[in-house]
């Protein structure tokens, strides 16, 4: 029996109404826990077959504990007691979860903003160890950070062999490099697991595991969870979950993501990641929105809003805690139970969409436009209005007769359709910036509409694909920040804060390309800015 517990109202019990007798006679859970390529269509045939190893990860992954036990033991008698974790979206997103929902220390650096790497790299350097987790090892922002790293233990006399761990896919450029250059341990995961999926293989263990997780536990919970979820039976909260997420008529493409006491830190961002990059395609898709307690989405009765509530056991719900008019799905589990559970639900609700839930097919656009800005070190464009600390440029027509930042906002929240959602996109320090978060739910009460946050370059690798690939109904507020400091990438011709900036301004034209409207606010001084930009959104409500 599964730990998990599962409660459906209004829309999404009648979408799971309609939607899992079929699925049940279709043998879809089963047909996913055999690994058939065959469900999502012949177009996604060949992704799927190489995609699927995450089904029967908890069992698999088992072999990985001793190893990782065993080192993580070597370096606490050397002294190497601080992990840190370089890696982007699913490499980083998962043992994050993990990590904090054990309460163990974890430190992840998945940003090019300068002072927050230089901030990691201050910290403790004599007693950290760094795990470099990349499947392809390809990635820019994980290979600089790599580097920045090596360089930094060989200057303070420490051997950067010795605190290097690298985890990534077998035979990859960063699998053959690693062994080379003879790094500490390398740990190779299953090739046939997408990212956002491989929270239960080497790249959610090794991290969390050497930070002081009790990884044996975590499997335990999704192995305990894994022989339900592959039922064909119409209890299958597998197949309820999927059905809510994709079945509803009209479909609410909305998923409100709050945690009312779960007890997974973090979690919803990790789900963030899995679904929206999973569907965000062909124009369609659905988009979780994480909020915060009591935000304004979670009181919204918009047709487009499915609510996701996170609860610490649904069996303690009485009818007062549940509105059985509302559309909403309340979930309760452990961690690892969870994590299988929402990757079933995902796949599932690809096949109820129609699209390929393992490909990203609209992520590869913003990193060329990256990279284009760094070769070619084009001049800056002039800003369309200045107005004290902040620089306002915008997509083509958004400016039009506005002379201040407060039309300008204004003019971004009005480009909003009636189904459409804001996204902000913060490329600043997510750590020493954190204050910024407080502008989401006053921009949620302005607009009357949901509103995600996402610090850049973070989100380019997981709703970074929605924005550009689902339903062309966003609306985009960048904001990015001159640097108190900037920071040289060994053996690469630009910096960190040349990097993020490429980023930025790659993703932005991007979105502009695709018609869609972006405001973009650079801060000439952080502080001030952040204090001026916050002042007036506060006023917009």
């Amino acid at each position: 029996m599964s730990s998990l517990g599962f409660i459906a109202t209004g829309a999404a019990q009648a979408a799971i109404e309609k939607h899992v007798p079929v699925l049940v006679a279709d043998a879809v859970a089963s047909r996913i826990a055999a690994k058939d390529a065959t469900l999502w269509g012949p177009a996604a045939e060949a992704e799927a077959s190489v995609r699927l190893g995450w089904v029967d990860a908890a069992e698999a992954s088992a072999a990985l504990v001793p190893g990782i036990l065993a080192l993580r033991d070597e370096l606490r008698a050397e002294g190497v007691n601080r992990i840190v974790l370089a890696g982007m979206g699913g490499s980083s997103l998962a043992p994050e979860v993990i990590a904090a929902t054990y309460d163990v220390e974890l430190v992840v650096c998945d940003s090019t903003e300068p002072e927050m790497v230089a901030g990691i790299l201050a910290d403790r350097l004599a007693t950290t160890a760094l795990v470099v987790s990349s499947k392809s090892g390809s990635t820019v922002e994980t290979d600089s950070q790599r580097r920045v790293f090596e360089q930094a233990f060989n200057d303070a006399g420490v051997d950067a062999r010795r605190r290097i761990i690298v985890v990534t896919d077998p035979g990859s450029p960063m699998d053959k490099a690693s062994r080379a250059a003879g790094y500490r341990a390398v740990f190779n995961a299953d090739p046939n697991v997408g990212g956002r999926y491989s929270a239960l293989t080497a790249f959610g263990l090794v991290p969390a595991g050497l930070a002081g997780v009790d990884i044996e536990e975590f499997l335990e919970e999704a192995a305990a969870a894994a022989e339900f979820l592959s039922e064909d039976d119409e209890d299958n909260i597998a197949l309820a979950l999927g059905a809510a997420m994709a079945g509803t008529v009209p479909l609410r493409n909305k998923l409100i993501f709050a945690d009312e006491g779960s007890g997974l830190v973090g979690f919803a961002d990790w789900a963030e990641q899995l679904i929206a990059e999973s569907t965000g395609k062909s124009e369609t898709g659905v988009l979780p929105v994480v909020v915060e307690d009591r935000a304004p989405e979670t009181t919204s009765t918009a047709a487009d809003l499915l609510q996701i509530r996170l609860v610490a056991d649904t069996g303690l719900l009485t009818d007062d805690d549940v509105d059985s008019d509302s559309a909403s799905v309340c979930i309760s589990g452990s961690l690892g139970a969870q994590m299988l559970l929402w990757e079933y639900a995902t796949v599932i609700a690809g096949r109820l969409l129609g699209i390929d839930p393992f490909d990203q097919p609209d992520v590869e656009a913003a990193k060329v436009a990256a990279r284009a800005l760094l070769e070619a070190t084009p001049e800056p464009v002039p800003a369309e209005l200045v107005q004290d600390a902040i620089e306002v440029r915008a997509s083509d027509g958004l400016l039009e007769g506005i002379a201040d930042l407060e039309g300008a906002l204004r003019a971004l929240l009005a480009a909003l359709p009636a189904d459409g959602y804001l996204g902000v996109q913060a490329y600043l320090d997510r750590h020493g910036d954190a204050k910024l978060e407080g502008i989401r739910p006053v921009l949620a009460a302005a607009t009357g509409r949901p509103v995600t946050f996402g610090w850049g370059p973070r989100f380019l690798h997981s709703t970074g694909q929605f924005h550009k690939g689902g339903p062309r109904v966003g609306a985009y507020l960048q904001v990015t920040a001159d640097s108190a400091m900037d920071l040289s990438i060994p053996g690469l011709p630009f910096t960190f804060g040349e990097l993020i900036s490429a980023q930025a301004s790659g993703d932005a034209k991007v979105l502009a390309d695709l018609g869609r409207p972006v405001l973009r606010l650079h801060l000439r001084d952080k502080e001030s800015g952040i204090a001026q930009l916050d002042k007036i959104i506060q006023g917009l409500a």
